[in-house]
């Protein structure tokens, strides 16, 4: 992998999936496994109880410049802004949201929430450090 850093103006062409937050290890920030009631970190062996699990945003894009398409995903806190809130907020909402209207997949963006992101996204050029 080439270690040249740089900056690239690109349009959002799509929102790649709908999963826009996921529970993260506070020391690797890898993708933590959880279970009803503990979460494990398979890179680092963090573990601990799932209602301590932090959480963080990951947004995968396919964007365009005037020449090529490429497929980035932006992680973090600088996503929240977009979103006005944390991560770990917004996941709070969806929680909420999802058991007032009954949805059985925890995972699962609420389609008003993939709606506003697309929104807010598709079709908008923003500056990529790649």
């Amino acid at each position: 992998m080439s270690s040249v850093r740089g900056l690239l103006a690109a349009s959002v062409i799509s929102i790649q999936n709908s999963c826009f937050i996921y529970p993260a290890c506070q020391k690797c920030f890898s993708r933590l496994v959880l279970d009803s009631r503990r979460f494990n970190c398979l890179k680092c062996g963090c573990t601990g109880e799932a209602k301590d699990a932090s959480y963080r945003y990951r947004l995968s894009l396919k964007i365009a410049d005037t020449d090529d398409l490429f497929d980035v995903t932006v992680f973090g806190s600088c996503l929240d802004p977009f979103f006005g809130v944390t991560a770990e907020n917004l996941q709070r909402c969806i929680q909420d949201f999802n058991q007032l209207s009954g949805e059985t997949n925890t995972d699962a963006s609420p389609g008003v929430l993939v709606q506003a992101v697309e929104t807010c996204f598709i079709g908008k050029r923003f500056i990529f450090g790649v």
